[in-house]
């Protein structure tokens, strides 16, 4: 048995922490199951954005038709597979040497607590003083006859070839981004979608817009939806669901997983320290300390207090190295994160949503518009853009911003700064931004 002053499980946000650990000059061990690297930079968002950049040259190329380019661009998935990893495959033995470098003992295998402050990987039996959970977050269990038969996003992003058609169960951001991507390359998607607007977490009217230029790109969303089972028949999926309290069979190549994801610590034996959670992760305090065991701390999508996305992951980790090493002494503060649908084009958010803004009864100006006719749109030939932006009336704050179009997921940001900085909406009004850019058309949203 060997004691550590620190084990850490999860080598996504949870490297940073190690290494921060490590250097200090404690004891650190650090435990994944899976490769090195964290979802993100392996399984995730960084993967998942080298297609989605090849994906919006081929869109640009279909838009851009008879407007300067006069043949079709032809593209290999296959070779594109190759490109990603160029990004991915370093990336694995690159995190293990940096690891090993700051002085962290590196284990391969599920964590699993077997006694109070005592952990086994393996045929490995380790203690230790304190624990930080960051193993991140796993495909939520759908508890249907058949569920075996759909590949995850892990899967997806791994694909050698590209099937004729692919289904998606679900009706959030990842079967969104999916079904763009796939579509750029000929393949025909669906996706299945059990409630009555698919990404609930975003603007709902930039989210029609969204569903009418998808469809209108060829691919098929259906709401109202409810998967049930799934059947294979000779080389064929079948997806049994219920569509409006009638039974509908969707025949696929593929069905993939795209129906919400939960925190990846169930099989830990975690009532073995005595450890608060639920579905969402760990319950952590503003330290990211558990708040039933002061030996347990977690960040990133293992726990239960920040938004599943890698720069609150990121920050988490930075304030909780600090606090194992110093005592709680720094509070998390997110303030306004944005968050992005990667589609094509992108839908960026970043405060309140219209309906939120509501139901809080505050006094707000609502500043809508679609832009597809607006030069920075037009020039791309972009098929949809808009923006909506929401206003206090009493303090000029920036109190939501929603955008769809060309570079939302950038200028999103902007609007972040802004409204975290406390800039309010007159002062940007009366900004000169360098033109013509996306970001000089704020001047207008505002």
């Amino acid at each position: 048995m060997e004691k550590f002053d620190i084990i850490v499980i999860g080598t996504g946000s949870g490297s940073n922490v190690a290494k921060r650990c490590a250097i200090a000059g404690k004891k650190t061990a650090i435990i994944d199951y899976q490769p090195y690297g964290g979802t993100c930079a392996l399984r995730g968002c960084d993967p998942k954005k080298v297609l989605v950049g090849l994906a919006h040259v081929l869109a640009l190329n279909k838009q851009l038709q008879g407007k300067g380019i006069a043949t079709s661009a032809t593209s290999s998935w296959k070779d594109l597979m190759q490109f990603k990893k160029s990004f991915t495959e370093p990336k694995i033995p690159k995190t293990e040497a940096g690891l090993k470098e700051a002085g962290v003992a590196t284990y391969h295998g599920r964590a699993k607590f077997i006694s109070e402050n005592t952990i086994q990987v393996n045929e490995n039996i380790l203690q230790a003083e304190k624990f930080v959970i960051a193993n991140g977050a796993k495909p939520r269990e759908l508890n249907i006859p058949g569920e075996d038969l759909l590949i995850d996003s892990t899967a997806f992003l791994e694909l050698e070839e590209l099937p004729k058609d692919i289904l998606f169960v679900g009706g959030g951001y990842i079967a969104f981004e999916f079904a763009h991507i796939v579509s750029q390359f000929g393949a025909k998607a669906t996706i299945l979608h059990r409630g009555e607007r698919p990404l609930k977490n975003f603007d709902a009217g930039l989210v029609r817009l969204l569903v009418k230029a998808s469809e209108e790109s060829g691919i098929q969303i259906k709401l109202n939806t409810e998967v049930k089972s799934i059947t294979k028949e000779n080389n064929r999926f079948i997806v049994h669901a219920m569509q409006e309290g009638k039974e509908v069979d969707f025949s696929t190549s593929l069905a993939v997983h795209a129906a919400g994801r939960t925190a990846d610590i169930e099989d830990m034996g975690l009532e073995k320290m005595n450890i608060s959670f639920d579905k969402k992760g760990i319950a952590v305090n503003e330290y990211m300390q558990s708040v039933s065991n002061s030996n347990i701390y977690s960040c990133g999508d293992a726990n239960d207090k920040g938004l599943p996305l890698t720069p609150v992951g990121g920050k988490e980790a930075v304030v909780l190295a600090s606090n194992l090493l110093k005592g709680n002494h720094s509070k998390i503060d997110y303030g306004h994160i944005p968050s992005n649908v990667f589609t094509i084009p992108a839908l960026g958010a970043v405060g309140l949503t219209e309906q939120e803004a509501k139901n809080k009864n505050l006094n707000y100006t609502v500043h809508f518009k679609e832009t597809t006719d607006w030069y920075s749109s037009r020039r791309l030939n972009e098929p949809v853009s808009a923006f909506k932006v929401l206003v206090d009336n009493n303090t000029d704050q920036i109190i939501g911003a929603h955008l769809l179009g060309p570079n939302a997921e950038e200028i999103i940001n902007i609007f972040t700064l802004a409204m975290n900085a406390g800039v309010k909406a007159n002062d940007m009004k009366k900004t000169i931004f360098s033109y013509p850019t996306n970001a000089s058309d704020i001047v207008y949203m505002v």
